[in-house]
C-alpha cells in the first residue's frame, strides 16, 4: 500500500496537461501515412505475411527496385502505434538510380501482423532476421529504426551484428535506465518522470492505465497539436498534413488487443534491458560509414543532449543533427534522401553536420 500511495503521489506531480501532451507528440513521432484519407481502403488491400517459427505472421510491403536485381536491401522498422504504411519519402528516382530495395513491416501486434505475448528486445529483432531469411534478402541487410522503432534496431546490433550491413536510427527514444547515463544528466527531466509512472501503471495497474485513456474529458487531438509546448516550428507545420491516427482514438484504445500491443511495446521500449547499447561494440570496424544517429537539435520528445551524450559514448556512430529539427525530422523535404546516402554512399551533408561539441561535460 505504501509503494502505491507512493507511486499514485509522483503521477499527482506531474500536470496532468504536459502528461498528455508529451504522450501524444510520442504518439506521432512516426505515424504519418498517406492511407488513410479513405478508411475503406485499409481493408480494401491485403498485405502478405510470412509465418514465423513459432506460428505468427508477420504483415509485409515491398518497394524499391526488385529484390533480385537490388544492390542494397533495407528494412524500416516503425515506430509507437505506427504500422508497415509509414511514409519514407526517399524520391524513387534515388531508389531506382542506386538499386534499393525497402521492406517495411508491420511489428508484432500492429497492423496485420499477429500479436507476441512474449514480446521482448531479442524477439524483436530475431523477428526481423526470420523476416530476411523468409524473403530471401541474403545474408546481410541494412536496418533502418524510426522512433521507438529504435529499439528493436539497437537488438539487432545487440543479437544480430553479422547480419547487418548498416544501420540507421531516426529520432530514436532513449531509455532512463541504461546505466550509463550519468544521474546528473537525466536527473531534472520531466519526461524521466512520465515514463517512470507510465511504466508502473503499465506494469501494476493496467486496468487504470486503460480507463485513463479512454476518459472523455481528455483533450482532443486538434486541442493539443495547436500548442507547441511539444513541438517545433517545423513539427507544427507538419502535424497540419496528417489526416489521422486511427489507433490512438479512445475508440481504438477501448479495444484490448490494440491497447494491449501499445502497453507492451511501452514496457520493452522502456523496461530494464539486458544489455547497455552504450557497451556495445563496434560491428563495422572495417567500414566506418555503417552506423548513423540522425536528431532534431529542437527534439521535444527526446533530448538533443541525450542523443548527443550516446553518440560521444560510441565514437564510431556517424552522428547527424538538424539544426531546426523536431522529432519529426523524417519528414522534412530532403531528409530522407539525404539519410540514404549517407548510410549507403558515406556522402556527408554539411547542413546536419553538428555546429558543437557534442557533449561537454
Amino acid at each position: 500500500m505504501k509503494r502505491i500511495k507512493h507511486h499514485l503521489k509522483l503521477l499527482a506531480q506531474i500536470p496532468l496537461a504536459q502528461t498528455q501532451k508529451f504522450c501524444r507528440c510520442f504518439c506521432r513521432g512516426t505515424q504519418l501515412s498517406p492511407n488513410h484519407n479513405d478508411s475503406s481502403d485499409d481493408f480494401a488491400v491485403v498485405s502478405p505475411r510470412i509465418q514465423l517459427r513459432d506460428g505468427r505472421h508477420l504483415a509485409y510491403v515491398e518497394r524499391g527496385v526488385p529484390k533480385d536485381i537490388a544492390k542494397y536491401k533495407i528494412i524500416i522498422v516503425h515506430g509507437f502505434g505506427s504500422s508497415k504504411d509509414m511514409n519514407f519519402l526517399a524520391p524513387q528516382e534515388l531508389i531506382d538510380e542506386l538499386g534499393i530495395y525497402i521492406l517495411q513491416y508491420d511489428r508484432a501486434g500492429y497492423g496485420g501482423s499477429d500479436p507476441n505475448p512474449k514480446r521482448s528486445l531479442k524477439s524483436e529483432a530475431l523477428d526481423i532476421q526470420e523476416l530476411a531469411d523468409k524473403l530471401f534478402l541474403g545474408p546481410q541487410f541494412y536496418v533502418i529504426g524510426v522512433s521507438m522503432g529504435s529499439y528493436a534496431t539497437w537488438s539487432c546490433l545487440k543479437y544480430l551484428p553479422q547480419r547487418l550491413a548498416g544501420l540507421a536510427l531516426i529520432a530514436p527514444v532513449i531509455n532512463y535506465r541504461w546505466p550509463s547515463f550519468p544521474k546528473n544528466l537525466i536527473r531534472e527531466d520531466y519526461r524521466r518522470k512520465v515514463v517512470h509512472w507510465s511504466m508502473w501503471l503499465a506494469n501494476h495497474w493496467p486496468r487504470l492505465l486503460h480507463w485513463w485513456v479512454t476518459q472523455k474529458w481528455l483533450p482532443s487531438t486538434a486541442v493539443i497539436e495547436k500548442n507547441p509546448a511539444f513541438f517545433n516550428k517545423s513539427d507544427v507545420e507538419i502535424l497540419k498534413t496528417i489526416p489521422g491516427f486511427p489507433m490512438f482514438t479512445k475508440d481504438s484504445l477501448r479495444e484490448h488487443v490494440v491497447f494491449d500491443t501499445l502497453r507492451h511495446d511501452w514496457r520493452v521500449a522502456f523496461g530494464k534491458w539486458e544489455f547497455d547499447p552504450m557497451k556495445l561494440s563496434n560491428p563495422f570496424p572495417h567500414d566506418p560509414s555503417s552506423f548513423h544517429i540522425w536528431h532534431g537539435f529542437e527534439d521535444k520528445v527526446v533530448p538533443s543532449e541525450l542523443q548527443r551524450f550516446v553518440s560521444e559514448k560510441l565514437p564510431w556512430i556517424h552522428y547527424h543533427e538538424v539544426p531546426d529539427g523536431g522529432h519529426l525530422i523524417l519528414y522534412y523535404g530532403g531528409l530522407c534522401e539525404a539519410i540514404l546516402r549517407a548510410l549507403l554512399l558515406g556522402q556527408e551533408h554539411l547542413a546536419y553536420k553538428p555546429k558543437a561539441p557534442l557533449f561537454e561535460s
